[in-house]
């Protein structure tokens, strides 16, 4: 019997760690071990920032194969984003110095592209100039070229996923802007910029991430790779679908922030919680900056996957599907009415 490969999840609890955790143990031949701040079940509590802690709690953990770099640490501008994100790999990095690691994987994102930026060369490619620093995806990629054995870089696009707690995570903000617009008797209006009802997007299932990554991370080399469903949407055509599986109608969009708009519905959401049964709190379902974010973005946001189809990857999520997938799944964890 081959010896199971060991792999390393750091950022274990979020959307997308959480998922490729799940994936790696579905798969079989794996010893999975996720790295988080919190720990919990199945995961080691480490702090990632702290150098000393790192090493002291992967010692027992140097026969890992692979780690699978999920982790984040927020802050308030972009600058401030470098120093702390390039420190947390660069400790794991610095713990698996000589041990049995084969292969490091880095979740990225568009921003590599400067998407957060404003509207910027669509489609993107993996082979596109880059843009002026501070940006930490840049900085953390090119530490794994000076110091990894072997490494994938993985970029997806906005990901879904069931994952509570999570900042980032839009099919979540959909569902309780809905569910609360639902409660008020009003119809789903649009939040965002008027341009952004019109461009073209495209969004990346988490389980779809978790198995390109993966797939990345044991077939290829040092490469990067764009990641997502595989179709391309506009809200003008996506938003009135959603609404009508919520079973609301829609009207004109209007520009508002859900960041100021939804920061009185607390109480609300707690009668909706006691009707309903519902389980997570109004600070674990409130994710409206990102929505905020999401929805300003009045230009194209999407790349070209091609080169991980040549390279041999070919799976494909339908994104209005996953919507409703994702709507379903809240629904019977109890977590939107």
């Amino acid at each position: 019997m081959s010896t199971p490969r060991k792999a390393l999840v750091a950022g274990a609890h979020g959307i997308i760690g959480r998922t490729l955790t799940d994936h790696l143990r579905g798969l079989g031949g794996w010893d999975v071990v996720g790295l988080s701040r919190r720990g919990g079940p199945g995961s080691l509590a480490v702090d990632l920032l702290d150098s000393a802690d790192t090493s002291a709690k992967l010692a027992d953990h140097r026969d890992a194969t692979h780690l699978f770099y999920a982790a984040y640490q927020d802050r308030p501008t972009w600058a401030e984003l470098v120093p702390p994100n390039v420190a947390m790999l660069e400790n794991l990095v610095d713990a698996l110095d000589g041990s049995a690691l084969e292969h490091v994987s880095l979740m990225q994102g568009y921003k590599v592209y400067g998407a957060h930026l404003g509207p910027f060369k669509t489609p993107a490619r993996e082979s596109d100039a880059g843009h002026l620093p501070p940006e930490f995806n840049v900085d953390q990629q090119a530490l794994l070229e000076r110091r990894a054995p072997s490494w994938s870089a993985i970029r997806p696009s906005v990901v879904g996923g069931t994952t509570l707690g999570n900042p980032m995570n839009l099919a979540l903000v959909i569902a309780v802007y809905a569910s609360i617009t639902k409660e008020l008797g009003l119809p789903l209006r649009f939040p965002g910029k008027p341009g952004a009802y019109d461009s073209l997007l495209e969004m990346t299932d988490a389980g779809l991430l978790a198995e390109a990554t993966v797939w990345a991370a044991t077939s290829t080399r040092n490469e990067a790779f764009n990641i997502a469903n595989g179709d391309l949407f506009r809200w003008s055509e996506l938003w009135p679908k959603l609404a009508a599986y919520f079973e609301l109608d829609t009207a004109p969009p209007l520009p508002m922030s859900l960041t100021t708009v939804m920061a009185d519905k607390g109480p609300l959401w707690s009668e909706l919680a006691a009707e309903y049964g519902l389980k997570p709190g109004y600070d674990q379902v409130s994710a409206w900056p990102f929505g905020d974010f999401v929805f300003s973005w009045d230009y194209d946001v999407f790349a070209d996957t091609s080169k991980s189809r040549r390279a041999g990857f070919h799976s494909y999520v339908d994104t209005e599907r996953m919507f409703y997938r994702l709507f379903d799944d809240f629904r019977r964890d109890k977590i939107i009415p």
